[in-house]
């Protein structure tokens, strides 16, 4: 497992203020780039691990491991392979936020608090997984959804990886004032 990364995560969460800012994670990936509105009114402290990893470079260079046709594109392992995460796990936030196309959510294990960095990104309407995931945001815009559906459809083999890697090339944090 990597070492730990909650000293900077804690660090980059010292200037995270949503009574001031509301928050977007710009992925610039290998597909076209996808733009996340993310949600602290539902799920605080996932929108302030994901600012958090984002601001210190976690995300950078890592793929979306996992792709479902017609379910869920997912990513944040930094060894690719869905086994890893940042050293450290999150409480769940579960809410009422449906899991549709588009909806940005938290991968974990069985255990409901084993969340850390990997995420998923709908592609579709999934019942099943609402109130079991923590969902925390949304692409901004249709074209971002665009991007979403276009790794969606990649070719995959075995465990659902693409056979040619989609790669995050950096995610950037956008802070507007309210």
């Amino acid at each position: 497992m990597a070492a730990s990364v909650a000293d900077q995560v804690q660090e980059a969460q010292a200037d995270i203020d949503f009574s001031k800012h509301d928050y977007q994670i710009e992925l610039d990936t290998s597909e076209g780039p996808i733009v996340l509105d993310l949600d602290p009114q539902v799920a605080p402290g996932h929108v302030r691990n994901m600012v958090a990893l984002a601001k210190i470079g976690f995300y950078d260079g890592v793929t979306f491991h996992r792709v479902i046709q017609g379910f869920m594109i997912q990513g944040g392992c930094p060894q690719g392979t869905g086994t890893g995460g940042p050293g450290y796990n999150i409480e769940a936030e579960f809410n009422k936020t449906p899991h549709t196309a588009g909806v940005l959510s938290m991968a974990r294990a069985a255990d409901p608090n084993s969340a850390g960095s990997q995420f998923f990104i709908c592609l579709g309407t999934h019942t099943h997984l609402d109130g079991q995931y923590t969902a925390f945001g949304r692409t901004a815009d249709q074209a971002s959804l665009d991007v979403v559906r276009k790794i969606g459809s990649v070719p995959v083999g075995a465990a659902d990886k693409p056979k040619k890697p989609v790669t995050i090339r950096s995610a950037k944090v956008h802070a507007k004032a309210k």
